[in-house]
């Protein structure tokens, strides 16, 4: 083969890469000539992938609810990873605002449009029998799903709705933290006492958790929008990917779960509890939740009908 001009002008930029190194370019490409071709199934750990999957019972269906619940975590990591994109770019631009934006919307859209794999695609009686060997796990315990909220808004916009006018903007997080949305759906209700789902979460997750709060206090999604030029705040484009992505997480996502829990909890005389104790008939429907993260975005009327249309439309099939 002969030594074109190309080549050597890549040899000799390969050389000025490497020499920070305090190795001579040789060592690199002898290293280059012993290394195995790379193939797909090593490139993506695929055997690792596929034996990640242990179930706790022998009912077949066991295996659809792991995997699809790892599927969402890995949907979970592509949606926080375009988030610190954006969170850390400089001379941020709405072109990059939006397209990085509606990343995320499609993952969520991607999970959404499959869901029918949980409410659809299991038997209801192994679900019943199998999800008792799971207790107190529960998919609340999703620390990746808190982080996209906290991750995503102002953090005041995720406390409680009946507590949130006790703080502001400039409250301690440790504070807001106690009062988050969240805790009141695994909360008994005749107690008043936390589910152990919600012991372990908070025994593993709260301090990371409130770190990462306070890092993204000023570059939360809401916050990275509020860089932008006044001009590019108005552009509908903007507002619209920020509006979907309230949408998606606060009321479509919530809501496959509520479709599942009616699916396999709900009965004509009774309904079962959740794996984790948590009261899902509070907790998921998003008319009772009213969590909104952009809340500057939508009208009075929208808010106060804050997913009450998709709600009624799912508890009506």
């Amino acid at each position: 083969m002969e030594l074109t001009q190309e080549i050597i002008d890549r040899i000799e930029k390969l050389q000025k890469k490497y020499e920070v190194t305090g190795q001579d370019l040789t060592a690199y490409l002898d290293g280059l000539l012993y290394a195995d071709y790379i193939s797909y199934w090593n490139y993506i750990h695929l055997d690792t992938l596929l034996s990640l999957q242990n179930p706790r019972t022998s009912f077949p269906d066991e295996q659809v609810f792991i995997m699809y619940h790892q599927i969402t975590e890995l949907y979970f990591k592509l949606a926080l990873h375009e988030i610190e994109q954006l969170a850390n770019k400089e001379d941020l631009n709405s072109e990059f605002f939006v397209r990085r934006v509606m990343r995320i919307n499609r993952y969520f859209d991607a999970l959404t449009h499959s869901f029918e794999i949980m409410y659809k695609g299991m038997e209801r009686d192994q679900f019943i029998k199998f999800r008792m060997s799971l207790i107190p796990a529960s998919g609340f315990q999703s620390a990746q799903y808190r982080m996209i909220e906290i991750c995503s808004t102002d953090f005041i916009n995720l406390v409680d709705k009946e507590k949130r006018h006790q703080f502001t903007n400039e409250s301690p997080f440790d504070e807001m933290f106690k009062n988050l949305y969240w805790k009141q759906g695994a909360t008994e209700e005749e107690t008043g006492k936390k589910t152990l789902t919600l012991s372990q979460f908070e025994r593993k997750y709260t301090d990371q958790l409130t770190r990462l709060a306070e890092e993204y206090k000023v570059k939360n999604l809401w916050q990275c929008y509020k860089k932008l030029t006044p001009e590019e705040q108005e552009d509908s484009k903007v507002k619209n990917v920020l509006r979907q992505l309230d949408v998606n997480v606060n009321i479509n996502w919530p809501l496959m779960h509520l479709k599942s829990a009616i699916t396999y909890l709900k009965r004509k005389t009774s309904e079962e509890k959740a794996t984790g104790g948590t009261n899902w008939q509070k907790y998921l429907p998003p008319k009772f939740q009213e969590r909104i993260f952009y809340p500057a975005l939508w009208s009075d009327e929208e808010k106060a009908h804050w997913g009450r249309e998709w709600v009624e439309s799912v508890m009506n099939e």
